[in-house]
C-alpha cells in the first residue's frame, strides 16, 4: 500500500482521501479549513498542520483546489509540493483549472524532477462520497499507468486520454456539454409547467425520450421529481453556480483559444454570471431555472432562505 499526501480536503477531496484510507493506504492529508480537517480526521485521514508534513515520504501527491491560483500556490510556493514532496512521488492533480494551468503544472513539474498527471473528475460531491466518480487521466504512459491505480478506489470509471492536458481538456468539453445541456433542463421544465403538465410525469416521458440528460436525472429543477435535485433543499450547492461559473469560463476560453464559436455555452455562462451578480454565487447551478419564468420564481426556492 502506497503513502499518499492529500492536498485539499473540502466536499470532493475529503470524502475521496477517505476512499483511499478505506483501500489500505496511508492518507496524510491538509487543508486550511479546520471543520473539514474534522471531518477528514474522523474518516482515517492523518490530519497534517502544513503542505511539507503532509507529502513527507509520500509516494504520490494529490491535489484537489477551487481554482488555478490556489493550485499554482501549493505547488509552487515555499514550504509548497515541489520543494517539500520526496522527487519519486507521483503528482496528481483532481482540481479543474484552465489549460494553460494545467500545462504549467505538467512542465515545471517535470522541470524540478516529477512525474505529474492531469487528473480531473466528474461525478459530483454525491460521486466523491460514493466512490463512483470519472477520472479523465492526461499526461505521459508510465505516468497515467501509475496513476490508475491510485485512482481506482475513488471511482467508477478511469480513462486515460493520452499526453499532457488531455485529462483538463476532456473535462473542460464535458462541462461545457453539462452546463448547457442544465439551461435546457431549466427550460424545458419551465415549458412543461407552464403548459399544466406534472413535474413527475413530465420527468418520466423526458427520461425516456430523446430529452434525457445528467441534469435531467441528477437535476431536475422541481422539488419532489428527483431525489437529488437541489430544488427539494431550497437549492443549497451540490455544484454552486461560482464554480460552474469558473469551469464555463475556462472551457469558453479554450474555446475561443482554438478558434471556435460557442454561442450556447456563453449563453450559459452569462446566467451564471447573472446568479453570481445576484448574489447566488453560492447556490445551485440549476438555479438557473430561475431565469425562464417572467417573474423569476421557481418551484422549491425560497430567496429568503
Amino acid at each position: 500500500m502506497a503513502v499518499i499526501g492529500w492536498i485539499g480536503l473540502g466536499h470532493m477531496g475529503g470524502p475521496m482521501a477517505a476512499h483511499l484510507v478505506a483501500a489500505g493506504h496511508e492518507v496524510r492529508g491538509f487543508d486550511l479549513d479546520e471543520a473539514a480537517c474534522l471531518v477528514a480526521a474522523e474518516r482515517g485521514v492523518q490530519v497534517c498542520e502544513s503542505i511539507a508534513d503532509a507529502v513527507s515520504g509520500a509516494d504520490a501527491v494529490f491535489t484537489s483546489l477551487p481554482g488555478n491560483d490556489h493550485v499554482r500556490a501549493v505547488y509552487a510556493a515555499t514550504g509548497g509540493v515541489w520543494a517539500t514532496a520526496p522527487s519519486q512521488a507521483l503528482l496528481l492533480d483532481t482540481s479543474t483549472v484552465d489549460v494553460d494551468t494545467s500545462r504549467w503544472c505538467h512542465a515545471e513539474s517535470a522541470a524540478h524532477g516529477f512525474a505529474f498527471v492531469d487528473s480531473p473528475i466528474s461525478g459530483g460531491i454525491a460521486g466523491a462520497e460514493r466512490g463512483s466518480l470519472t477520472f479523465m487521466l492526461g499526461g505521459d504512459p508510465d505516468a497515467v499507468a501509475a496513476a490508475r491505480p491510485l485512482v481506482e478506489p475513488m471511482a467508477a470509471h478511469v480513462f486515460d486520454l493520452g499526453g499532457p492536458t488531455l485529462g483538463i481538456a476532456a473535462k473542460l468539453a464535458n462541462n461545457l456539454m453539462l452546463f448547457v445541456s442544465l439551461v435546457g433542463v431549466a427550460e424545458g421544465a419551465a415549458l412543461a409547467a407552464s403548459l399544466g403538465l406534472d413535474p413527475v410525469r413530465f420527468h418520466e416521458v423526458a427520461s425516456a425520450s430523446s430529452g434525457d440528460s445528467w441534469p435531467l436525472r441528477t437535476w431536475y429543477p422541481a422539488p419532489g421529481v428527483v431525489e437529488t435535485s437541489p430544488a427539494n433543499r431550497s437549492f443549497d450547492a451540490t455544484f454552486s453556480a461560482a464554480l460552474a461559473e469558473k469551469d464555463l469560463s475556462f472551457a469558453v476560453a479554450a474555446g475561443e483559444a482554438s478558434g471556435l464559436h460557442t454561442p450556447a455555452a456563453e449563453l450559459a455562462l452569462e446566467q451564471f454570471r447573472r446568479l453570481a451578480s445576484e448574489g447566488y454565487a453560492g447556490k445551485d447551478a440549476s438555479l438557473v431555472a430561475k431565469y425562464p419564468p417572467a417573474d423569476g420564481t421557481v418551484p422549491g426556492f425560497d430567496p429568503e432562505g
